[in-house]
């Protein structure tokens, strides 16, 4: 029996055969939206999914300041940072978020269901988000990636 004829098949860097999606997120709630977009880049909604290998697609996801989130979640839900100083621990509602930095809760959601190490952050270097409908990836001819939930 010849065992080279049945082995695995495992992607790398190089042989990973990545597209360019666009995802429109008006109307969508963030984390359902987060969850799927990370599963993206991380490559695992193709038949050659290699946990340890960037393999995933590019992402632009668009109308980021259109997100939706449930219940009193604008209201109630608090992002926390650090300064790093001393007393320095600042507090920061979905509507401030909104209106300083509108891709900000996009992208800190999806950071969030990335791994943390390595591949994770070279990962993330694939997703681009922009507020609006524009964005500068037009040479790259994205398609039209319609989100499953």
């Amino acid at each position: 029996m010849d065992t080279l004829s049945y082995k695995t098949p495992s992607a790398n860097k190089e042989s990973a055969n990545k597209q360019w999606l666009i995802v429109d997120a008006e109307g969508k709630n963030l984390g359902r939206l987060s969850s799927e977009v990370a599963a993206v880049l991380r490559g695992k909604h193709k038949p050659l999914f290699t946990p340890h290998a960037d393999c995933g697609d590019y992402v632009i996801v668009v109308n980021a300041e259109k997100i939706a989130l449930t219940g009193k979640k604008w209201d109630e839900k608090v992002y926390i940072r650090y300064t790093g100083y001393p007393g320095g621990q600042r507090f920061a509602s979905p509507k401030e978020m909104m209106a300083k930095h509108p891709t900000a809760m996009v992208e800190m959601a999806i950071r969030g269901m990335l791994p943390k190490n390595r591949l994770g952050r070279e990962v993330f270097r694939n997703l681009y988000v922009y507020a609006g409908t524009n964005h500068e990836q037009t040479a790259q001819q994205p398609s039209v990636y319609t989100l499953k939930g």
